[in-house]
């Protein structure tokens, strides 16, 4: 061994007993499991959307998915949202950003699945079927009014009971929305996120 290694060894030896100390300490362990943990979920509610037009064509929550869409109408809704606004400020929120597809459905009905990082910063997803009521005033026909159904999967740790009826990261949610039609296929929404926080975005049918 040459005179520089027997120099060098003792930084290496100092190094490995401190990536040893730290995988051997419980927060990084966690930090490593609720990691494993989000990306798993993430991966399984990707494969169920994937799977949606076969899996849930035909059933109670999402009848005539596996249909072929009418050809002269859009068929899919994206939906982007950049802005959360908070009721209450809390210097644990983080920015919220989230991104959602929806397959139009016959009788006002979509299903969809959305992903966003959520008000603590943890990656989140949201599978849903919904219902829109279009022209919701009279005298405003551009205004209607939505409400979805679903999962959400993402609230874990210490932010578990952030969500109520939490089970393994799993709760059930309900969120009613209000929108303004600028185009027939394009629009601005607000979600009310229960008692939390309102989301503001656009959605754009195609």
């Amino acid at each position: 061994m040459q005179e520089c290694d027997w120099l060098l060894l003792p930084l290496a030896i100092q190094k490995d007993e401190l990536i040893k100390d730290n995988i051997r300490s419980p927060s990084f362990e966690k930090h490593i499991l609720m990691y494993i943990r989000s990306q798993l979920a993430a991966i399984l509610i990707t494969a169920l959307a994937s799977l949606a037009p076969a899996a849930w064509a035909d059933t109670l929550v999402c009848p005539g998915m596996g249909s072929a869409p009418p050809p002269d109408r859009p068929s899919l809704e994206a939906f982007v949202s950049p802005y959360t606004y908070h009721w209450t400020a809390s210097e644990e929120h983080r920015p919220v950003g989230a991104v959602s597809l929806s397959r139009l459905l016959p009788d006002d009905r979509f299903c969809g699945v959305s992903f966003f990082r959520n008000s603590f910063g943890q990656p989140s997803a949201y599978a849903f079927a919904g219902w829109i009521a279009p022209n919701l005033f009279a005298s405003m026909p551009e205004v209607y009014g939505s409400v979805t159904a679903g999962i959400v999967y993402g609230y874990v740790g210490k932010y578990k009971d952030k969500v109520p009826l939490n089970v393994g990261g799993f709760s059930p949610v309900i969120i009613p929305a209000l929108g303004y039609r600028l185009t027939p296929n394009v629009a601005i929404e607000i979600q009310v996120l229960g008692t939390a926080a309102v989301m503001l975005g656009t959605a754009v049918r195609f």
